[in-house]
């Protein structure tokens, strides 16, 4: 069978906005919702391990994670849908086929994260409460776990979206009598676990970047009510912490980065990026941007510093927006062996697309508010 026979067919309606556009809302959706997925994907496996095994200012900053952590997965999984959108709408003849093949896998995505979220909302309840229970310690758990294997699902689905020459092998061992049993994985995929695991080392980074932000803006009370210490003291440790944690996410990405790219990927695929002056330069930011952010933690080891947090955060986006337009060329370069997609016929719709324009901007403004809310809210019981 060719692999081309696997591929979705063309939408006889055509696309409705300009392959750019859909392409442009793909990445800076996915820009905005890596920033608060990250860092669940890290902070609560980090929760979990602080509230079983920490004391002192470890357990203090599992607290002060958990506290905050409802509003960063609403945010994170709300972002979400924009990416999302805009995968179902220009990658359509390569999304579905790769959900069919792995449907059961992918639709578990959804009962796993209400169990996660769940969690998220016992252990921060408990800790708001003052009750530190066996089921909100195994709550963390959960979660965290839960959390992480999302993240191997949707490595496994967004890789095998690219992988199309195995969708034939998958398609052999689960089909009955022609109808694929959707009990597939990608996980013959050289790639997978690289990719998946170069994703947990940026959540690493994300999450050292938010807990230095913090401790430098929200960490007010001048004694911590769990360890009695001073808040310079927190401050001080939180700095440590932060940069110690942002150099175990750096060296994670940079080996599963250097695994992906230059052990993992296709040869042709590979051969392409090196050719492209422009994104040869990209990926070289790519890989050396987090060096930038961790000097900025260095300089916090002695305690955080606002300015310099401020300056850390502004450098983390950047690592994430250029991680996100790297991601999304590699996938296109892999798609359009197969298919240019960009070169299909375009049959725009205005008035949706106004219309998503207005949402999206009234959006971005409702969750500044919120933010801002909630920041006047940290500030004064942190």
């Amino acid at each position: 069978m060719n692999p081309q026979d696997l591929i979705g067919p063309f939408s006889p309606l055509g696309n409705p906005a300009p392959f750019w556009f859909i392409t442009f809302f793909k990445v800076f959706g996915f820009i905005l919702h890596m920033i608060p997925m990250n860092i669940w994907y890290a902070g609560m496996l980090l929760v979990a391990i602080f509230a079983t095994f920490g004391r002192n200012h470890s357990l203090e900053l599992a607290h002060r994670l958990s506290r905050s952590m409802p509003i960063i997965v609403a945010m994170g999984v709300n972002l979400g849908i924009v990416p999302l959108l805009f995968t179902q709408v220009g990658y359509y003849q390569f999304y579905y086929p790769a959900g069919i093949l792995m449907a059961y896998a992918w639709f578990s995505v959804i009962v796993i994260l209400i169990f996660a979220y769940y969690g998220v909302y016992v252990y921060s309840l408990s800790v708001k409460n003052n009750k530190h229970t066996k089921l909100a310690l195994a709550s963390a758990w959960i979660s965290s776990i839960a959390f992480i294997f999302i993240g191997f699902l949707f490595a496994n689905n967004f890789s095998l979206m690219a992988n199309i020459n195995d969708w034939i092998h998958i398609y052999n061992k689960t089909n009955v009598a022609g109808a694929a049993l959707g009990t597939g994985l990608n996980t013959a995929d050289p790639t997978l676990i690289p990719r998946w695991l170069m994703m947990f080392g940026l959540a690493i980074t994300t999450t050292a970047v938010y807990i230095a932000f913090d401790a430098a803006f929200f960490k007010k009370r001048d004694t911590s009510p769990l360890t009695g210490s001073s808040t310079s003291d927190y401050k001080t440790w939180a700095g440590k912490f932060a940069f110690a944690f942002y150099t175990l996410g750096m060296v994670l990405f940079a080996v599963m980065g250097s695994w992906y790219i230059f052990g993992a990927l296709e040869k042709s695929t590979f051969d392409q990026l090196s050719q492209n002056s422009f994104m040869y330069i990209i990926f070289g930011l790519t890989a050396v941007s987090p060096g930038l952010v961790w000097i900025a933690m260095l300089l916090q080891r002695k305690g955080v510093k606002r300015k310099v947090t401020i300056f850390a955060a502004i450098l983390q986006f950047v690592v994430v927006t250029l991680n996100a337009v790297s991601r999304q060329w590699v996938q296109n370069l892999e798609i359009f062996r197969f298919k240019n997609i960009s070169e299909l016929p375009v049959n725009i719709q205005w008035s949706p697309m106004i219309l998503f324009l207005l949402l999206f901007v009234i959006g971005l403004a409702v969750v500044g508010w919120m933010i801002a809310k909630i920041v006047a809210v940290e500030k004064s019981v942190a």
